[in-house]
């Protein structure tokens, strides 16, 4: 799967992206606005205080910030990553606003929107960082996905690295954390499998999931189920798996006809993904 992933990016990283703001009504999915950047985007992120407020992450190692009632954009650019910014994510426990971004420069960045610069960078990942992920439970606890084979977990009130998992042995592309257990992550690497992760227990993982034909590119919990998942490949498959189950997968869409990139589930229908 590598030479295929690494055209994929060549061809992301030519010319402008485009963030597209889609609204679903009676009509079906109609689309509310459009923003242009001058690069790649690719990661994006809501804000969890305003339901106007969202941030990219850009092949030229910068993130906006774009507000949807508003017709032109960026309000804010920030410019510190030197590498593709390939992942952001907004926290999502009270009481506190923060982004992270992690890079292709191999490290992550904590931001505070209403604040013009970065709060802090995390040094350690030996690879570019694909992704990076608020733990939904745990404050200022967010983990990293690496090139370098290890899964990190981090805590943005001490200054080196919590945890240290050599998940697989291979590119890890993904991970997210169970909403339903602070302690269990998932991982999906280039070696086409998903591995489960309890943080009190690191030495093995706590399930495998064997399916997908190439490297996975984004998997993500369910918020309404904590045994469910649902990942998507460069096979062109999206798949959904229970972890609890003897034969952990549930189905296979082959809706697609290229690389499956991305994939995220509703908070607000049960069904739809």
């Amino acid at each position: 799967g590598g030479t295929s992933c690494d055209a994929l990016f060549y061809f992301a990283g030519l010319g402008c992206g485009t963030l597209a703001v889609l609204e679903q009504n009676e009509a079906g999915i109609v689309l509310l606005r459009s923003f242009d950047w001058n690069d790649g985007l690719f990661d994006v992120t809501w804000s969890e205080n305003n339901e106007h407020v969202l941030i990219t992450s850009s092949g030229d190692g910068s993130l906006q910030i774009w507000d949807t009632a508003k017709t032109k954009g960026p309000l804010q650019v920030y410019k510190e990553h030197t590498q593709e910014a390939y992942s952001v994510d907004w926290s999502q426990t009270r009481g506190e606003q923060l982004v992270v971004s992690g890079s292709w420069d191999q490290t992550a960045k904590l931001w505070d929107p209403a604040v013009g610069k970065s709060l802090c960078t995390f040094k350690g990942h030996e690879g570019v960082i694909y992704s990076t992920i608020w733990s939904p439970h745990i404050p200022g606890c967010f983990a990293s996905a690496s090139g370098d084979q290890t899964l990190r977990v981090w805590d943005v009130k001490a200054p080196g690295v919590k945890l240290v998992i050599p998940a697989h042995q291979a590119e890890i592309l993904s991970c997210d954390w169970c909403k339903y257990d602070e302690n269990l992550l998932v991982t999906g690497a280039v070696d086409c499998s998903l591995k489960g992760w309890d943080l009190r227990n690191i030495r093995q993982p706590v399930f495998i999931l064997l399916g997908h034909t190439y490297a996975i590119r984004r998997v993500k919990f369910s918020p309404f189920h904590a045994t469910l998942l649902a990942s998507c490949s460069y096979d062109f498959t999206v798949r959904f798996w229970d972890f609890s189950k003897p034969n952990p997968l549930l189905e296979t869409v082959e809706h697609h006809t290229e690389f499956t990139c991305g994939l995220d589930l509703s908070l607000h229908n049960h069904g739809q993904v």
